[in-house]
């Protein structure tokens, strides 16, 4: 994060492209949740959604099922393709849990979901916290350069000051700056980018944008492809402004694509075919 403003969040909401990209997922927002069947069914959309950005988040991480197919299997225990999906599912229905907490200390809630996303899976001494030096990272989609130990705990201690201490920057920008720094730092030794767009959902939720969990930008980051994602991510790292812009745009599109989504799902409920 390159901006040195004193609400560097805010500083990023104004960057060209940002505002256009901010009002546009907000008035999609606004239309599914004006959705006549959000008035009685929305239970259902949550829980639809949930699984639809599971499968989604998970197909970034390589485990690209059928949605169908994550709906009917029960057992995730097996190949590393289906301990992917399971850490997914798990990943989103804990994120609703979690808010209250990521007010308070957001480096508890990283933990926490590292924890969830291994479920058994991960050597115990390395579940719940940030990597040591000379541990591996295993996070096949993102091949960045990977910052040391140390830079990583200070970034991680950076992020969670900004978080704490409050910004007037929209939900959209402080959701994407999450996701971005999560990937760059790629902290835990293995699901880092579930973890990542798990805390985006998050943000999201928390911020009072989705509070229902209706918008799964999971969905939209799949559907846009890893290559989109990746080069879209590189304009994160760049730190430019027009690289910053490029991936607020691209989690906002993303954003849209859940609601798109979402939508869909209202309109089949609504026709009783869901």
């Amino acid at each position: 994060m390159s901006t040195t403003a004193s609400d560097p969040l805010a500083a990023l909401g104004s960057l060209p492209g940002v505002t256009d990209a901010v009002d546009s997922v907000r008035k999609a927002v606004d239309r599914v949740y004006g959705h006549r069947v959000m008035r009685r069914r929305s239970n259902e959309v949550t829980a639809e959604a949930a699984l639809r950005g599971a499968r989604g988040s998970a197909a970034l991480s390589g485990a690209d099922w059928n949605l169908e197919e994550v709906r009917r299997r029960t057992d995730f225990s097996g190949d590393g393709e289906s301990q992917v999906i399971g850490a997914a599912l798990r990943l989103t229905a804990e994120a609703g849990q979690l808010l209250s907490i990521w007010r308070q200390s957001p480096l508890r809630v990283l933990a926490r979901l590292h924890l969830v996303a291994a479920g058994g899976a991960a050597p115990e001494e390395s579940v719940g916290r940030p990597r040591l030096a000379g541990e591996p990272v295993d996070e096949p989609l993102i091949e960045a350069p990977l910052p040391d130990a140390d830079e990583v705990a200070g970034r991680l201690e950076g992020l969670s000051g900004l978080i704490l201490s409050g910004s007037a920057a929209p939900a959209l920008v402080t959701a994407a700056v999450v996701h971005g720094e999560l990937l760059a730092l790629r902290p835990f030794g293995a699901y880092n980018g579930l973890v990542a767009r798990t805390a985006e959902r998050i943000v999201l939720i928390g911020s009072g944008l989705d509070p229902k969990s209706i918008c799964p930008a999971e969905v939209g980051h799949a559907e846009l492809g890893r290559a989109a994602y990746v080069a879209a991510f590189d304009g994160y790292l760049s730190g430019t402004p027009d690289g910053m812009a490029a991936w607020i745009a691209h989690c906002g599109r993303a954003v849209e694509l859940g609601v798109r989504e979402s939508t869909a799902v209202c309109e089949a409920l609504q026709r009783g075919a869901a």
